[in-house]
């Protein structure tokens, strides 16, 4: 079986890099690596390759940053011809960008099947982009492999067939848990100058957050206050930093003598961040995964979650973007009246196994 493994954007990588390893053990599975170039951070690309030992994307379609509509559009048309050329008998997605949808949406009307990993997962919020895109994938797919029950349930209730869906796990867990020793051996707790359970981590990207001054700022004054009482380390994504530097926003900023600014950082550096911190701030979905998995407590500056076990079992809370309840939040974690949360089913590092186990088993 030939399967293209799609990529786009960094989250990608953290998931397809032990999909593949493990489809390279297999005696029937052709993998072949595709990056659509979503992601237009070359470096940064090339850093999570090589520090996840990802080989070299086999095919690279370099379609750069653009709105939604086009950077889609852009994917599709680069795609339909590699799939002509290629012939391949399936496609293997992963989460809930655009690379996922377009990809997605070429093969099925060229008859390829589609293995949709993290299928299910659902915020119920149809302004967010990534939720369009994973309904549509959904739609479309052919093997539905979700990370959680809730997410089964979700795909159950929209009527999908129950011989599609096969409860697999969480894959970004196996390669947290495959990169422990690389990632205990880094040291950007001594560069930073912070010492372990003594930072809250900090990770703020989405437009909804960041696009918005007026809610950017409530985020601010919660983190401002927070500051005092514990350091801060931001790693500030590119977008995050060039709207910081609004007048209003800078004048909150520039006070913060307990906040520590950082560029984006490695999967291994972040990692160890997120392990070592007393507690998560952050709007991501990936890390409110992570920060459950290491038992440390997380604030979501998000609404609503896709990933909505991190609440009922992890460590997650949703705050909004109200500064109160930020504040209030990180005042019961310092004050040590936290939940503990615990480990979801399945997610146990052997996600990929049960992956392949599913495609050379239906197909």
């Amino acid at each position: 079986m030939k399967i293209i493994n799609i990529v786009g954007a960094r989250p990608n990588f953290i998931k397809i890099a032990p999909i593949m390893r493990q489809m390279r053990k297999s005696s029937v599975i052709e993998p072949i690596l595709l990056h659509t170039g979503q992601h237009y951070d070359i470096e940064m690309s090339k850093r999570f390759f090589e520090e996840l030992k990802i080989p070299s994307p086999d095919i690279s379609l370099e379609v750069g940053s653009d709105t939604h509509a086009k950077q889609v559009a852009r994917i599709m048309e680069r795609f339909d011809d590699v799939c002509d050329s290629q012939k391949p008998d399936g496609i293997l997605v992963v989460g809930d960008v655009n690379s996922t949808m377009a990809c997605s949406l070429v093969a099925a009307k060229k008859g390829i099947k589609i293995i949709h990993v993290e299928a299910g997962i659902r915020s119920f919020d149809r302004t967010m982009p990534e939720e369009i895109n994973r309904m549509v994938t959904d739609a479309i797919a052919d093997l539905l492999l979700p990370p959680s029950r809730d997410a089964v349930s979700n795909l159950l209730r929209e009527g999908h067939s129950e011989n599609k869906i096969h409860l697999v796990g969480n894959i970004m867990i196996d390669t947290l848990m495959d990169s422990k020793s690389q990632v205990m051996k880094s040291e950007i707790l001594q560069q930073l100058g912070v010492r372990e359970k003594k930072y809250a981590l900090v990770t703020l990207h989405r437009p909804s957050n960041v696009d918005n001054i007026i809610d950017f700022k409530r985020i601010l004054l919660a983190l401002a206050a927070i500051q005092e009482r514990m350091t801060l380390v931001f790693p500030v994504h590119p977008r995050t930093r060039k709207i910081m530097n609004d007048p209003e926003l800078k004048a909150i900023t520039e006070n913060m003598t307990g906040m520590i600014l950082c560029d984006p950082l490695g999967y291994f550096d972040f990692g160890k961040l997120v392990s070592c911190c007393g507690m998560v701030i952050t709007d991501s979905g990936g890390i409110q995964e992570e920060s459950t998995v290491y038992g440390i407590p997380c604030i979501t500056i998000r609404e609503n979650t896709e990933r909505p076990i991190t609440l009922w079992e992890g460590t997650n809370e949703l705050a909004g973007t109200d500064t109160e309840k930020i504040i209030n939040f990180a005042g019961q974690i310092l004050d040590g009246k936290w939940k503990t949360g615990k480990i979801p089913e399945l997610w146990d590092g052997h996600t990929a196994e049960r992956i392949i186990a599913c495609i050379e088993k239906e197909f």
